[in-house]
């Protein structure tokens, strides 16, 4: 395994920042549409509860950024964009859908959170206590999904397998540039 180093964690800092910020885009879309067009108060209140844990994910790491003067991806505007798109879009195809897609992306970052765990070591004690506490919260949104209705049947399977190619590019992207 490959231990970390000083540019591990930039990395991890600025992939896990556009991550968070990405969900927190992906919810702004779902709640777009479920203000707009699709009427369901009851996922509405699931996803904003949701993305309180992500606000509070992506303002730590925002002060991650900035205490330690890491540049965040040049892509933050590309992935804000996308996030929201991929919110909206799933939410117009319906609750399952929506689901779907917070359930594909929590099973990225489960995987994604891990390994960074797996690699910090004891100087990085804070970093590694908050990735811990975050791959948590989202092992419980993925959960919620799926309690919600998330499926990978038919249609499905094709959308869970173009979301987490995805969003496994815009990590690669998002750790280096």
């Amino acid at each position: 395994m490959k231990k970390k180093n000083k540019n591990n964690v930039e990395e991890f800092i600025r992939v896990d920042h556009a991550g968070e910020r990405g969900a927190i885009k992906i919810y702004e879309g779902q709640l777009l549409a479920l203000n707009t067009i699709v009427k369901d108060d009851e996922l509405k209140k699931k996803v904003e509860e949701m993305q309180l844990h992500e606000r509070e994910h992506s303002e730590y790491f925002e002060k991650e950024i900035k205490k330690r003067n890491i540049k965040p991806t040049k892509f933050l505007p590309l992935w804000d964009l996308l996030g929201v798109g991929l919110g909206f879009g799933s939410t117009l195809i319906g609750k399952k859908a929506a689901m779907l897609c917070t359930a594909s992306v929590e099973e990225v970052i489960d995987v994604h959170y891990q390994n960074q765990i797996n690699q910090l070591n004891n100087d990085e004690k804070e970093l590694k206590k908050k990735i811990i506490k975050f791959r948590e919260d989202e092992l419980h949104h993925r959960d919620i999904a799926y309690k919600e209705g998330a499926s990978k049947e038919g249609f499905y399977y094709i959308m869970d397998k173009i979301i987490k190619t995805g969003s496994k590019i815009a990590i690669k992207i998002s750790e280096k540039i």
